[in-house]
């Protein structure tokens, strides 16, 4: 399947959830908060009764649209966490969280996990001092990410660590170096410190079905 390219905001408003697609913007101009606020000055939005199925699948798709994957890798990685030791669902929000896109836009180097893949895609950043453009590549602790120093003054890169600073959005399983432009990966993180917004057990129950 091909990968969407539509509007972002039609996802958030087709799931009534805030998935942040659009980096800084979703902060100053959200189309979840016009209609909130819409909403509390007395206008009405028409919701559909949604099955137990379908709640099981929009928590998917939430978890899904957010990382940016299409169906077939997506279940693919789930596969891999309920294989290995733990709960699933916590093991499968900590693959999609460790993903190399979702650290590079954790660190600050770029506003959205769009922008984040398409640093890696062109080949901007490292791990481990070799360079990596696979989007999907899976870190493992101790892994350093590093940003190519060219960008150092890339007007979107320093917007990212901009904002980064300002909503103190760079997690502590993260170690970041403003000098060298660098982050590793200390430790797994921990449930409250993921970015994914998504009841994983519902994921679970959806794929067992």
């Amino acid at each position: 399947m091909s990968r969407y390219t539509g509007p972002s905001c039609k996802k958030c408003r087709k799931l009534d959830c805030k998935l942040f697609l659009k980096g800084t913007k979703c902060y100053t101009n959200c189309v979840m908060d016009k209609l909130a606020a819409a909403t509390k000055r007395g206008g009405k939005v028409r919701k559909a009764k949604v099955s137990e199925y379908g709640i099981r699948l929009q928590e998917k798709q939430k978890a899904k649209w957010q990382s940016g994957m299409s169906e077939i890798p997506f279940h693919n990685l789930f596969g891999a966490a309920a294989k290995a030791e733990g709960q699933t669902g916590e093991n499968f929000l900590r693959k999609l969280e460790t993903r190399l896109d979702n650290v590079v836009r954790r660190l600050g180097f770029a506003v959205s996990l769009k922008a984040a893949r398409q640093l890696v895609l062109h080949g901007y950043v490292t791990v481990n001092g070799k360079a990596v453009n696979v989007p999907s590549y899976q870190l493992r602790l101790g892994d350093k990410v590093a940003l190519d120093k060219s960008l150092a003054e890339n007007v979107m890169v320093k917007q990212g660590l901009t904002e980064a600073e300002k909503r103190n959005q760079r997690p502590s399983f993260l170690e970041y170096d403003s000098e060298k432009m660098t982050g590793k990966l200390l430790r797994w993180p921990d449930r409250a410190e993921m970015s994914y917004p998504v009841n994983e057990q519902l994921i679970v129950e959806y794929y067992s079905k």
